[in-house]
């Protein structure tokens, strides 16, 4: 059995949301902005919510996955990243964001140090938090023995271990380097060849097949 640790589902794997997303749904200003940047599709889905305007500004999408659910709601990114981490984001635009002044709609906690960059970089950046991910403490039922557990964030991380014991029999796959860096010590782990779940369950599919 391949588990996704989110609500969203896919083929071939079977949900088990460990996180939730809170939106904080709270006004947000956009016509100050030339450019907004989004890392997750959590961002878009929350700035949609409450202010349908953010498709008049350009956006800076940071991969596949968001960039699909930004055209899902009938934008067109100006950008979207080559690579998946945020740092390498930040470089990548940092250019292009010169002499604009950028909106960065993101997550109470984030991992990279994009806006960091951008800011060290002379953009005039400014951030809002519009949500959160927290755990979903509810579950009770851990996945099957010998499954293989998807780890697409350090927050999947993080709640999976609040929730569950590892079992021996598990493997797991992660979605890139930087969450690979929150694995608890002891546990191996293959990383997906791109930053995607889709990338990820063919890697899991591969680790059965073997």
């Amino acid at each position: 059995m391949i588990y996704v640790l989110n609500e969203r589902e896919f083929k071939d794997a079977k949900n088990l949301p460990v996180i939730k997303i809170n939106y904080f749904d709270k006004k947000v200003d956009i016509k100050p902005y030339d450019a907004l940047i989004f890392t997750s599709k959590n961002g878009v889905e929350a700035i949609d919510r409450v202010n349908k305007e953010w498709k008049d500004k350009d956006v800076y999408s940071i991969g596949s996955a968001t960039t699909k659910y930004i055209k899902s709601k009938g934008k067109e990114p100006v950008y979207t990243a080559k690579s998946s981490y945020g740092d390498d984001f930040a470089h990548e635009i940092k250019d292009k964001l010169l002499n604009k002044k950028v909106l960065f709609l993101r997550a109470k906690t984030v991992t990279s140090d994009l806006n960091g960059i951008l800011k060290r970089n002379g953009i005039e950046l400014d951030e809002v938090i519009v949500y959160e991910t927290i755990c979903n403490q509810e579950l009770k039922i851990p996945p099957k023995k010998g499954s293989v557990i998807i780890f697409s964030s350090p927050s999947t991380i993080e709640c999976f271990f609040k929730n569950f014991k590892w079992d021996d029999s598990y493997k797991a796959v992660v979605i890139g380097k930087k969450t690979a860096s929150f694995m608890p010590k002891g546990i191996s782990y293959t990383i997906s060849q791109k930053q995607t779940i889709d990338s990820c369950i063919d890697s899991a599919k591969r680790i059965i097949a073997d």
